[in-house]
């Protein structure tokens, strides 16, 4: 077998350390994370500069959202050209120079890879635009006749998940599938040159030395054959499948085994992570069997509320959905995608996880806290979304004149306030953008941002920043955190989750009231102040507690 360039010594020994099962990964969106430049937009050069706080963190990998040529239709997932980089994030040696660093710091590298769809601007859909019906071109895409005499009707009713028709028409009459922006035609999957081609893109970043792949929209690229009308839920039925034609298609599975052997070409145990939107956990598995992908995010958590009973479902069905695959849980509170956990948990249940709403400010960074540590104590990876180690809300006041979310404009698609959640990070008290860079944000910035920066939060053992510091390195040096698939629940009372695992037992109390309950043991840590008294602990409301037992 042939092995390509590995990932420097300290991370790619000849041993397997399944490093992936417990992972604690970072997500960095490049727009928002840190300007080197200057020019108010985030890039690689400023993401360079901040490493060494994500070492410091004690995080164990960085996963960086598109940086990719892109005209930016949809910031960066749509992409022109999957082999250079963007000239608002740098170049390629940029790239190649990020990489060596993380790895220098014992970071490894996750890149986000798009194989749903292109960017509208990419050489294989202009030159099917140029070569008109008939290109072979229009082949690897969905490029199909309308309906009615005069060709004037979508060729199905699909709708786009931004809103509108998943169809647009072109000058000479065919329509091209687009599940997102109009900007973003769909690949077709049944098309050999679009295997071979990701084929290829994965080697160009392995060969980079990137440690893997987080694959956007997984769940999609491969289509219900003869693209069907959706129709009724009935008619839906019997295709054979609760989802939508679309999504969640059992073809997908092949494209990720014949990539999984493209891994295995590598040293230093490269991964795949899914984000397959599935309507069960159950179905999130099948794209982990040991022969497909190492990682699927847990939708199904995120979307958890703060509720003890709730989550000790989630956590129960997850957990038991992943173990006969054999693969680990992952657990997630936040993403680019969705309003940060400190706003989504100052909010009443019920809102979704997209608002408007700034609710209960001090209410939700106290909940937000808790659920990390509970989070952080799960059997597993996890995941931790740029900012929230320092316990920022979204950004809900945005004039709507400055918002860049494409779905924002789509009257009938998601809800488009995802601008809210990347908003650029604040580094220090003081300056034009917090330390974010010279020249400005490209989104304004609160007032009082620096209150909340990595440089007002470092030393001060209340702030959040140096709570997740702790977390993270107890983490690392207690045996029974991190990697696993049990845990063994505990009575409780009504509203506190209560498990333990090796040598360590989480509680968490829900409710809005003190709970006293027996001490279990040692505090580790706690998101709020608690003191035992007699063998007792009362625990503040909302508040998780780690013991050493």
């Amino acid at each position: 077998m042939t092995q390509h360039l590995a990932a420097p010594a300290a991370l790619a020994s000849g041993t397997h350390t399944d490093w992936w099962r417990g992972a604690v990964i970072y997500q960095v969106y490049p727009r928002s994370f840190a300007d080197g430049n200057g020019d108010g937009m985030g890039d690689l050069e400023g993401i360079r500069t901040r490493l060494p706080h994500l070492r410091d963190l004690g995080v164990d990998a960085v996963w960086l959202s598109p940086f990719y040529s892109s005209p930016q239709a949809d910031a960066g997932y749509d992409v022109a050209d999957y082999r250079a980089i963007d000239p608002m994030f740098g170049s390629l040696l940029d790239a190649d120079a990020l990489v060596r660093d993380a790895h220098d710091l014992g970071l490894r590298i996750i890149v986000d890879l798009v194989p749903n769809h292109s960017s509208d601007q990419h050489d294989w859909f202009q030159r099917a635009l140029r070569e008109g019906p008939g290109s072979p071109l229009r082949e690897r895409y969905h490029f199909r006749p309308g309906k009615g005499a005069d060709g004037s009707q979508p060729p199905n009713d699909w709708e786009s998940i931004f809103g509108g028709p998943a169809w647009t028409r072109t000058p000479d009459g065919e329509w091209y599938l687009h599940l997102f922006a109009p900007e973003q035609p769909d690949f077709n999957w049944e098309h050999p040159a679009v295997h071979d081609e990701f084929r290829s893109i994965l080697r160009f970043w392995l060969d980079m030395g990137v440690d893997g792949f987080r694959v956007d929209v997984a769940h999609g690229l491969v289509k219900a054959e003869g693209l069907p009308d959706i129709g009724t839920r009935d008619q839906l039925k019997l295709l054979g499948n609760d989802a939508m034609p679309f999504f969640d298609q059992d073809g997908v599975h092949a494209i990720y085994r014949s990539w999984r052997k493209v891994l295995a070409e590598y040293a230093g145990e490269r991964v795949l992570v899914a984000e397959a939107w599935t309507p069960t956990v159950e179905r999130a598995a099948a794209y982990v069997r040991p022969d497909e992908m190492h990682q699927a995010f847990n939708f199904q958590y995120l979307g958890t509320h703060w509720d003890a009973a709730e989550l000790r479902e989630v956590i129960d069905v997850s957990l038991a959905a992943m173990r006969p695959v054999g693969a680990p849980a992952t657990w997630v509170l936040s993403n680019h995608d969705v309003t940060r956990h400190a706003t989504r948990f100052a909010n009443p249940p019920g809102l979704g996880t997209q608002l408007r709403e700034a609710g209960d400010r001090e209410l939700g960074l106290r909940r937000a806290r808790a659920a990390t540590l509970v989070m952080l104590a799960l059997p597993g990876s996890a995941y931790v979304y740029q900012g929230e180690e320092l316990g920022l809300p979204d950004v809900t006041d945005l004039p709507d004149e400055v918002r860049q979310d494409p779905s924002f404009v789509r009257a009938s698609g998601q809800d488009g306030f995802r601008d809210g959640c990347r908003v650029p990070i604040p580094w220090t008290v003081d300056g034009s953008s917090y330390g974010f860079g010279a020249g400005g944000s490209w989104l304004p910035q609160p007032d009082g941002w620096g209150e909340l920066s990595v440089e007002a939060q470092t030393g001060d053992p209340a702030s959040t920043l140096e709570l997740y510091r702790r977390a993270l390195a107890i983490r690392r040096t207690q045996p029974g955190l991190g990697a696993g698939d049990s845990l063994e629940w505990l009575e409780a009372p009504d509203g506190v989750l209560a498990f333990r695992r090796e040598g360590f037992v989480c509680t968490a109390n829900t409710t809005g009231a003190a709970v006293r309950i027996p001490a279990p043991g040692r505090i580790l840590l706690a998101n709020a102040d608690v003191e035992t008294v007699d063998g007792k602990v009362e625990l503040p409301a909302d508040t998780t507690v780690w013991w050493a037992v």
